[in-house]
C-alpha cells in the first residue's frame, strides 16, 4: 500500500485529496490545526488507512519534529496544500505587515520546511507536488494588487524550483495551480469542483516522471507561465 502525506487536509482541496487516495486504497497521512467534521467522518469510515497529525504548519519546533512523528513510515507522496489568501484587503496602500509576514509563513516558507523534515522519510522516486497560484506567476499578472498572496505564491514557486534542481533525479517535484475551486477561499462562483481540481492534479502526478520536474502546471495538465 502506498502512503501520501498531506498537509492542510482539513477542508477544501486537501480533503478531497485525502477522500481520493483514501478511496484508491492509499494510506494516508494529514497535518491539519483541528479535526474539522468532514474529516471526522474520513476517519470513523477508513479507521485504518487515515492517520491524523494536529500541526500548525508554522510551529516550526512542531514541522521539524515530522520526521521523528513519521519515524515508521514511508512517504510514497508529499502534498504541500495548506495555504493563506493574506486576508480581503491587501491592495496598495492597504498592505499590513504582520499579515504580510503570516502569509509569506504558511505560504512560502513551511511548505519547504515540511520537506525538509521529512526528506529522511521520502521512498525512492517518492513525488513531491506543491499547491501555488496563478497569482504568483509574474507574467500573467495583469491586473495588480493582491500584494501578501501574489508575493507569496511567487516565493513558493521560486523555492520550488530551486528543490526541483537541488533534488536532481531522486524526486520528482511538481507545481500547481489548482484553478478557482470551490472551497471556503475560491466561494461558491468558483469553476472548478474541488472533485475536478483533485482528479486533474492526481492525474499529472501518477504520470510525471523525472523529466517533468521543476515544471509549473494548471490542474489540467496546461504548462503555466513564471
Amino acid at each position: 500500500m502506498s502512503t501520501v502525506l498531506i498537509t492542510g487536509a482539513g477542508r477544501g482541496i486537501g480533503l478531497e485529496f485525502a477522500t481520493q487516495y483514501l478511496q484508491d486504497n492509499w494510506r494516508v497521512i494529514v497535518t491539519v490545526r483541528e479535526v474539522s467534521p468532514a474529516l471526522s467522518s474520513l476517519q470513523i469510515a477508513w479507521p485504518d488507512q487515515l492517520k491524523v497529525i494536529l500541526l500548525d504548519i508554522t510551529d516550526w519546533p512542531g514541522v521539524a519534529a515530522l520526521g521523528q512523528t513519521l519515524a515508521d513510515e514511508r512517504i510514497d507522496l508529499l502534498i504541500n496544500n495548506a495555504g493563506f489568501y493574506g486576508g480581503n484587503r491587501q491592495d496598495l496602500g492597504h498592505t499590513e505587515v504582520e499579515t504580510w509576514l503570516q502569509t509569506l509563513a504558511i505560504d512560502t516558507i513551511a511548505p519547504i520546511k515540511v520537506v525538509e523534515a521529512v526528506l529522511p522519510r521520502l521512498a525512492s522516486h517518492a513525488k513531491i507536488a506543491t499547491l501555488t497560484s496563478k497569482m504568483g506567476s509574474i507574467a500573467d499578472n495583469h491586473s495588480g494588487a493582491a500584494y501578501h498572496y501574489r508575493s507569496a505564491k511567487a516565493g513558493l514557486n521560486a523555492a520550488v524550483k530551486s528543490l526541483a534542481l537541488d533534488l536532481g533525479r531522486r524526486h520528482t517535484v511538481l507545481l500547481f495551480h489548482p484553478g478557482w475551486v470551490q472551497t471556503d477561499m475560491g466561494g461558491p462562483g468558483a469553476l472548478v469542483t474541488p472533485e475536478e481540481s483533485v482528479a486533474g492534479m492526481r492525474r499529472i502526478i501518477h504520470q510525471a516522471g523525472p523529466d517533468e520536474s521543476g515544471h509549473f502546471y494548471n490542474f489540467d495538465g496546461t504548462p503555466l507561465p513564471w
